[in-house]
């Protein structure tokens, strides 16, 4: 099994470590930018090489969204009042991060603002 010259699979793993490093890399980004929005955020990375980040962010009192990648997976929580509303994997995780990357781009004030926000305006925001 080769394509191009090199394994499949050794590909395939590379590619992987590649797409978690960008994904890791634009978490930290999108956590500056809520910060410098008023938002509580943070993303920490374990080690160097980029291989896994924990991202989290506050919506407003007691709403808190967590975002986890590594090489074993990628996971979207959202909780209220300590309790999980909504557990994401994969694919759908990253689009609900979409959802989140639109409060940016649309500016939506947190909810401590006049302008409140929940998970149903993020629902409603049209995807990029």
């Amino acid at each position: 099994m080769l394509l191009g010259g090199k394994k499949v699979f050794t590909r395939l793993a590379q590619e992987h470590r590649d797409f978690v490093r960008d994904l890791v890399m634009n978490l930290q980004a999108l956590a500056i930018v809520l910060e410098k929005r008023g938002y509580m955020a943070s993303c920490y990375t374990c080690g160097g090489k980029m291989n896994s980040g924990s991202f989290m962010v506050s919506l407003g009192e007691n709403h808190l969204i967590r975002f986890l990648v590594s090489d074993y997976g990628i996971t979207w929580t959202e909780m209220r009042d300590d309790r999980e509303l909504m557990k994401l994997e994969g694919a759908e995780a990253i689009s609900q991060l979409q959802e989140l990357a639109n409060l940016v781009k649309y500016k939506i004030e947190p909810e401590n603002s006049e302008n409140p926000v929940d998970s149903q305006v993020i629902s409603q925001l049209p995807a990029i």
